[in-house]
């Protein structure tokens, strides 16, 4: 594994985290922060692997278009394709007013997170 590719996961599992322990809190959880760092996990992980294939990509948080430049690379990735549209809403509708989130939209922000999470780091033959 490369530096930088390690340095992308290192960040996403600093994100993964900090997700947990906010979909956790029991005094004052801020569940918009566990949200957004449930696709920033996913994002960070989707440009580790992209990172590690040597497939550039642009500063983007539409996890769908590294999806797509994934898919070359890592064709079963295919099957994240719902989790990841999910997530993307993540990176910005709950970081604003108007939008908030609920422990249990926080809980199944982190199971789509975790199973994104799980197929790339098996892809990077972490364990």
């Amino acid at each position: 594994m490369t530096p930088l590719t390690r340095e992308w996961v290192d960040k996403a599992e600093g994100d993964f985290a900090t997700a947990q322990r906010e979909t956790r809190a029991r005094k004052q959880p801020n569940h918009d922060a566990a949200c957004f760092h449930c696709q920033q996990c996913a994002e960070k992980y989707l440009k580790a692997r992209l990172q590690e294939a040597s497939v550039a990509f642009p500063p983007t948080h539409n996890l769908t278009n590294l999806l797509n430049l994934l898919l070359p690379v890592e064709p079963t990735f295919s099957l994240l394709r719902s989790a990841l549209q999910a997530l993307t809403l993540y990176a910005v509708q709950y970081r604003y007013p108007g939008t908030q989130a609920n422990r249990a939209e926080a809980r199944a922000a982190l199971a789509l997170c975790r199973t994104v999470r799980d197929a790339v780091r098996t892809s990077l033959g972490l364990s």
